[in-house]
């Protein structure tokens, strides 16, 4: 096998993987007003399962991060992908709210984790060279489910009733996610175990305990926090901000699309950026412009300034992100990948689920949401002082290995 063409087969699957397993996270938005008017459940009830959702994703994390790094990513996403497949089809039979925030919030959330931490480690430990550009390649993966799945499960609910398109959605994800997974395959570095890694490996005596509460893990958790804590309350409440401003609701949800299209050009434009500058330097920046970019909508009352922050925002937000996980593994062992990258998921998405509940709150005391923008501008402030406190591992000198 030649590793340097199959590497970018591990790419093409965590793409792949990632935009059906989000694709079918993210099916719930589409289907909640069908679900509401068939079974009489509120909407807070059903969309809660969504909240659920991250913070299964949060905690699963690390947990299917530390596993793939015990035996390996292909057994890992392949039961995140059958867990996801079965828990659809099981939602979509559900009889009771509570027994749909279960199947559908807790079993898919956390099976979407198994995804995400697994992969971006494994794609990190198969690159020396173009390694942010790979793992921004499976992040722009990620980035494509609002504009594939979803429209395909808005065609489906069109023609179907919300139960039968989750059955079919179920069967497609398992079509897709089965096969996919089956092509993941260990780093060389890590394929003959741990024996196998180099002496120049990073911090390669380093133990877990070590790793965990050193203080670049600590930084980095507490970067990646604040950073989706910054463009959570945007990314969710922009939407209702657009209509509070006068903009149609037509236009309005259009502004969320131009944010997702930057969005994949920011993953590819970071990713070559990373590679070009190092991952450390243009985090350090992204995470500054994304501050400023947050604040920015406090200024805006038009449909055009919308979009042209819309696009700048966007493009930031989500370049940033795959960078972490470069950033980890430029100073952490390939063996413990997973465990590092699954805390900065989890971090993220504890960040992540800030924000529709502190959007709700300030909208509901001050009648505006301008104070959302400002308080994630401080929280971006707060990321960017974060990163650019971060000091590497002392590199570890490459000793000649014994023949």
């Amino acid at each position: 096998m030649n590793n340097s063409r199959y590497r970018w087969v591990i790419v093409a699957a965590g793409g792949l993987l990632g935009c059906v397993a989000i694709g079918g996270m993210f099916s719930l938005p589409v289907l909640l007003q069908p679900i509401v008017r068939d079974t009489g459940w509120s909407v807070a009830g059903v969309s809660s399962a969504m909240t659920i959702g991250f913070l299964a994703m949060a905690f699963a994390s690390m947990i299917w991060g530390t596993l793939s790094d015990w035996i390996g990513p292909r057994p890992v996403v392949l039961t995140g992908s059958i867990v996801i497949a079965a828990s659809l089809a099981l939602a979509s039979r559900a009889t009771s709210l509570l027994e749909f925030q279960l199947l559908f919030g807790l079993l898919v959330g956390a099976a979407t984790a198994a995804i995400f931490a697994p992969m971006m480690a494994c794609v990190t430990g198969w690159f020396d060279t173009h390694r942010s550009l790979a793992v921004s390649l499976v992040s722009a993966g990620m980035g494509m489910a609002p504009m594939t799945m979803s429209p395909l499960v808005a065609w489906l609910v069109s023609s179907h009733d919300w139960r039968t398109t989750m059955q079919i959605l179920s069967l497609v994800v398992a079509a897709i996610m089965i096969p996919a997974a089956l092509l993941v395959r260990r780093p060389p570095a890590l394929a003959g175990g741990a024996a196998a890694i180099g002496n120049a490996a990073p911090q390669s005596e380093m133990s877990l305990a070590q790793a965990v509460w050193s203080p670049q893990f600590i930084i980095l958790l507490a970067t990646n926090f604040f950073c989706c804590a910054t463009h959570s309350g945007p990314i969710i409440h922009t939407v209702s901000y657009a209509i509070s401003c006068g903009i149609p609701l037509l236009s309005a949800v259009s502004i969320y699309s131009v944010e997702g299209l930057a969005g994949l050009g920011g993953r590819i434009a970071f990713g070559l950026l990373g590679d070009r500058f190092g991952a450390k330097r243009v985090l350090v920046l992204g995470l500054l412009v994304q501050a400023f970019g947050a604040l920015a909508y406090v200024f805006v009352r038009e449909l055009a300034a919308f979009y042209t922050v819309a696009a700048l925002f966007g493009f930031i937000y989500a370049g940033v992100m795959p960078l972490y996980a470069v950033l980890a593994r430029e100073n952490f062992p390939l063996k413990m990948m997973g465990t590092v990258i699954g805390g900065t998921a989890m971090a993220g998405s504890l960040g992540m689920a800030t924000g529709p509940i502190a959007g709700g709150l300030i909208y509901d005391t001050f009648a505006s949401y301008a104070w959302l923008y400002i308080g994630a501008w401080g929280m971006g402030l707060g990321a960017f002082l974060m990163a650019l406190s971060f000091r590497p591992f002392p590199k570890a000198r490459a000793e000649p290995v014994p023949a």
